[in-house]
This record gives C-alpha cells, sequence and structure tokens, in this order.
C-alpha cells in the first residue's frame, strides 16, 4: 500500500471489523470489547495507520490530547507522576501535553489559558499554591479537571492526595521513638497544604510526646537557595538532635548544608526524608524515609479523569487519599551524642545501611 493514505476501511478490512469499530477504538466514543480492540491496534500498526486527529478533533470539537501541569519537572516525584500518566494516556489512546508553571501563579494562569484554547479532553494539575486557579473553574466547554497532590478540601474537582497528617505524625514517632528530642522541621514552603500537613502533625506529635516545641525552617523551592538558607540557620543554632525534611528538594538542600558543615549522618544528627528518590537508598548512609505511592496516586487521577470525561451530568467530587509507608534505613539512630555545631577535622565514615524488608503500601481511602 506504499504510496497510499491508509485509511479506517483498510484497518477495517484487516481486522475483520466494520469501520465504525475502527472509529471507536480510537475516538473512544463508545466502548470496545478488549478482543476486537487488540485486532484493530495490531491491524493499525501492521499497516502504519494514524488516526487524523485534526479531521476528529473538527468532528467532534474536542481533541484526544490531556494535558498535565505540574510545578516544576525537575522535581522527581513530580516527573515520576507524569512518566506513569503518559503510559496511562498512551494505553487509551490519548496524547499527553506536559507543562510546568515554574511554582508560579502568574506562570501558571499563562500556561492554562494557552492549553485550553486547544480544547483538551482533560487536565490533570498540581496546583502551585493552596487555589484552584481561576482558568479551571467550572463552566460551559470546560473540559474534567482532577487535582493530584497539592489539594485543599473540600474541592470542586475529583482529588487524589496523600494523608499528609498522618506521614508527618509517622516520621515524627519514629524519631521520638528513638530518643530525639530537638528535632528540626524542614519545609519548602508552609503556604503549600501538603507540606504544612505534614509539620504541624509532626510539630504536634512531637510536643506532644515530649514536651519540645520543634522549630520549623522555610527553605523555598530551589536546592541552592535552600541549603544556604539551611546553612545559615547552621551557624547561629546548635546542630538539632534530628531533622525532618518535606520534600525531596528540602532533603537535598540539608544534605548540602550539613556537608557543608561535616555534619555526619546520624553520628550528629538523624534524618527523615521524603518521597524515597532511588538515590536515597544509593547512599553509604540509606536515608529513612516516609515513601508517597506515586504509581498509585498517578493511576487513581488517571482513573478519575477517564470517568469525568465518559460520564455525562454532574456527579458530586470524590476524594481520594493513599496512605505513606515509612521506609527506615541507616540515617536515623538512638540519641546519644552532643549536637553541638563543631567542625570536625574529617567527616566520620558513613555506615552501612541494613538490610530491612519493605512491607507492602495500604489501599487508599476513598471519601
Amino acid at each position: 500500500m506504499s504510496g497510499k493514505r491508509i485509511s479506517i476501511k483498510d484497518v477495517s478490512a484487516l481486522a475483520g471489523v466494520s469501520a465504525a469499530t475502527v472509529s471507536n477504538v480510537f475516538s473512544g466514543t463508545k466502548p470496545v470489547n478488549a478482543a476486537l480492540e487488540a485486532r484493530v491496534r495490531d491491524a493499525a500498526a501492521q499497516l502504519g495507520y494514524q488516526p487524523d486527529r485534526a479531521a476528529s478533533q473538527l468532528r467532534s470539537g474536542r481533541t484526544r490530547v490531556i494535558v498535565v501541569l505540574v510545578p516544576d519537572l525537575r522535581d522527581t516525584f513530580f516527573a515520576s507522576l507524569v512518566t506513569r500518566i503518559e503510559s496511562l494516556a498512551q494505553d487509551e489512546g490519548y496524547d499527553v501535553v506536559v507543562a510546568s508553571s515554574r511554582d508560579d501563579r502568574g506562570v501558571e494562569a499563562s500556561r492554562l489559558a494557552a492549553l485550553l484554547a486547544w480544547r483538551p479532553a482533560g487536565i490533570l494539575a498540581v496546583p502551585c499554591s493552596n487555589e484552584v486557579p481561576a482558568a479551571l473553574a467550572r463552566g460551559p466547554g470546560r473540559p474534567p479537571v482532577v487535582l493530584v497532590d497539592r489539594v485543599s478540601l473540600p474541592s470542586p474537582f475529583d482529588t487524589v492526595t496523600l494523608d499528609n497528617r498522618d506521614a508527618g505524625e509517622i516520621a515524627a514517632r519514629h524519631l521520638v521513638d528513638q530518643g530525639h528530642r530537638d528535632i528540626l522541621l524542614v519545609a519548602s514552603r508552609m503556604d503549600v497544604a501538603p507540606v504544612a500537613a505534614r509539620l504541624e502533625a509532626a510539630a504536634e506529635h512531637i510536643e506532644r510526646e515530649t514536651g519540645h516545641r520543634a522549630t520549623i525552617l522555610e527553605l523555598g523551592s530551589s536546592v541552592e537557595r535552600g541549603a544556604a538558607l539551611c546553612a545559615r540557620w547552621l551557624e547561629r543554632h546548635s546542630v538539632p538532635d534530628a531533622v525532618i525534611a518535606a520534600t525531596n528538594v528540602t532533603t537535598l538542600a540539608v544534605l548540602t548544608a550539613f556537608a557543608q558543615f561535616r555534619i555526619a549522618i546520624p553520628d550528629r544528627s538523624s534524618l527523615v526524608a521524603f518521597d524515597d528518590d532511588a538515590w536515597m537508598g544509593a547512599r553509604n548512609t540509606g536515608l529513612t524515609a516516609v515513601r508517597q505511592p506515586v504509581d498509585a496516586m498517578a493511576e487513581a487521577a488517571w482513573a478519575r479523569l477517564l470517568v469525568r470525561m465518559r460520564e455525562s451530568g454532574e456527579a458530586p467530587p470524590v476524594s481520594i487519599v493513599h496512605e505513606a509507608e515509612l521506609i527506615v534505613r541507616a540515617s536515623v539512630a538512638p540519641r546519644e551524642r552532643p549536637s553541638m555545631l563543631v567542625k570536625p577535622k574529617a567527616q566520620a565514615q558513613a555506615k552501612a545501611p541494613p538490610r530491612t524488608p519493605r512491607g507492602t503500601a495500604p489501599l487508599p481511602k476513598v471519601h
């Protein structure tokens, strides 16, 4: 068939199905059973068929494009979220346009305005603040929306997030159980709902169990600036017994500042991180971390968006809350050391992390 544009009729003939069935597979307008869909996609692959998206949009008034908006693509949590959503969307025949708001509400508004002009089929968004972007307000012609991670409840949209208060308490409990009292809580920004919930719950647990009031230090969303702010704080205060870093970015900022002052972990200060990036377990002293089930969160968000894109009418918003999991490694030790800021001549040798079995993350709660 070289020199000829492959059409739906060619695919239907090879697959042994009607042209309408082929159209339904690629447009998603009507459900097709799995066996027929597999035959159609196999025939399309053999022929090299590509759907005409522009013509389809003109007929239906909508695209097969999903918009995914996140605050920062350099953040490994958001990058992992996007990667899983892209895979799920592709399996359903959708293309994905990914955009970053650079954690700026003005940039977020301009990105959304531009992307909405393309009439996407749906939007998955991680807002850069606790407020729902005005551009996403419900109205005629607005696509379905699902909000992920940075969620303030109640919300007008379906939401998928972590039980952040429980996650913060898990981190604090682990440190308190190891005898730590002087615990520094490190935030990116306390005006971001998940971060605030984690550290407020951690502070409450520490004060309730030890009588100590934890210090909360805000470092911002940049590793470089955060490290400088953390170093400045360390110059003026004694080394804390332990630190809870509420994001992967703040974890890197704390580690950078600790390296500057040669503060060995866990010999002089223990550390609990968040997000459990791969590098956290690859260190000589592996980091104890609170893991978010990022793939499960992406899958739940995509499932809710599919429901919203396929249904008619306005059903009440659904909130899906996932549970965190503590991954115990070698960065937390029982409190048996002084916490004065003294620069040693040589950095202490890191301890090898013990092998710790990992459990299975609990199922999410749906409200």
